[in-house]
């Protein structure tokens, strides 16, 4: 029999970008930054990312703070639809506005996403194999993260809409051998000012 240890999964959404979306925003950086000296000291076995330039960049700065953590640029770390659900599935009241909300996506995000999203999960969910526990970071978008989390409480599958992440907030989900995995952390600003929290969420629901 293999033996197995705990994954630890760090998720980060992306620090704030620029208007036209080619980098980080100066608060942006200052995000990442704050984000990476909050990770300074975990024994990250690797840093992974998607291929956007605001993803990119954002890792870049998190892993400058982490000393030689090699990066690794994923497309299933990407900004993807990640399941679109059937009128059926959702709430009769929301079901018009969700699906109208997804309809506003490019064709490809919703056709390639949920194929990105099975990869996903088999990269960066589960215990690993070996005795030693790993400790990953995602620096992504806020659907993934509102994807494995809802697979992580073994939600529906349409239920990853409505779960969000502040820009540079943390997430993480422990994966331990036998166990259902465990969310230790979610949409965690404590390591940004007040004037750097909630970025990346629309006014009403900023709390």
């Amino acid at each position: 029999m293999s033996v197995q240890a705990a994954r630890y999964l760090y998720l980060a959404r992306h620090g704030e970008a620029t208007a036209d979306e080619r980098g980080l925003s100066e608060s942006g950086r200052r995000q990442a930054g704050l984000l990476g000296e909050r990770l300074r000291g975990v024994p990250f076995a690797a840093v992974h990312h998607g291929p956007l330039a605001r993803a990119e960049e954002t890792a870049r700065l998190v892993g400058e703070r982490l000393g030689g953590v090699p990066l690794r640029c994923s497309a299933a770390a990407g900004d993807y639809i990640p399941y679109v659900p059937s009128r059926e599935e959702l709430p009769a009241e929301s079901a018009d506005a969700m699906l109208d909300r997804l309809a506003q996506f490019p064709a490809e995000e919703r056709e390639q996403g949920p194929g990105l999203a099975r990869e996903a999960l088999e990269l960066f969910t589960g215990p690993v194999d070996g005795d030693e526990p790993r400790h990953e970071l995602v620096v992504t978008h806020a659907f993934l993260i509102g994807w494995l989390v809802r697979d992580a409480l073994d939600a529906p599958r349409w239920r990853w809409l409505g779960i969000n992440q502040a820009n540079a907030a943390l997430t993480v989900i422990r994966y331990a051998p036998g166990r259902p995995p465990s969310v230790l952390l979610f949409n965690d600003t404590g390591h940004l000012p007040a004037e750097l929290r909630w970025t990346g969420f629309p006014p009403e629901l900023r709390v």
